[in-house]
């Protein structure tokens, strides 16, 4: 029961992207479809799930004065492996649309962030479940904008058409309609939250 706290606490209470706003450099630029941004969101839940397992097994035998740098070092492994799989196993598209992002999953807040506040101060189990709830409501984050800009946009979702051409609004495949897209989702997110 308290490990599913734990994950509905990272999916909801602290979701990363609608209540924390940690990581809105992927969250913005890779949303521009709904498959890019599924993709994104799954491999950093990939990454947070295996990194908050690896730090909680070693927190006790980390010296706190390099504990930051150790953090980044076992990222940046997991980050290298995710990496390597991808460009053997995932379509071309997708590398060449998250390409320079994946690398960036060593630096994202999330990561980092979950690390230092979650992981070093919890059982191995535990941090497992805080990944998987903030990793799920992360990448079901980046999911549903990429969804809704790529819907009014190009009126498709997962390149499935839905809506004709002439209802297309070229603004929400661009920057500026991430914003806007973003705004009205943490709007509706924080209002059905309540």
């Amino acid at each position: 029961m308290h490990n599913i706290k734990i994950f509905l606490n990272g999916l909801i209470k602290e979701n990363p992207t609608f209540v924390l706003f940690l990581g809105m450099c992927p969250t913005l630029a890779t949303t521009t479809s709904a498959i890019n941004g599924m993709s994104m969101g799954l491999a950093t839940m990939a990454v947070l799930i295996c990194t908050n397992f690896v730090i909680s097994l070693i927190k006790k035998i980390t010296p706190d004065m390099v504990r930051i740098p150790v953090f980044i070092v076992v990222i940046a492994a997991f980050v290298t492996v995710l990496q390597m799989f991808m460009s053997a196993y995932a379509p071309d598209s997708i590398n060449k649309a998250l390409g320079v992002y994946i690398p960036l999953i060593v630096v994202n807040c999330i990561i980092l962030g979950r690390a230092e506040s979650f992981a070093c101060k919890h059982t191995p189990v535990e941090s497992l479940f805080d990944g998987l709830g903030v990793g799920l409501g992360f990448a079901l984050a980046l999911t549903l904008l990429g969804s809704v800009r790529e819907l009014l946009g190009a009126g498709s979702v997962f390149g499935i058409h839905l809506l004709p051409e002439t209802t297309n609004i070229l603004l929400f495949i661009l920057p500026p309609g991430a914003f806007l897209t973003l705004g009205y989702l943490v709007a509706i997110f924080g209002k059905v939250k309540k």
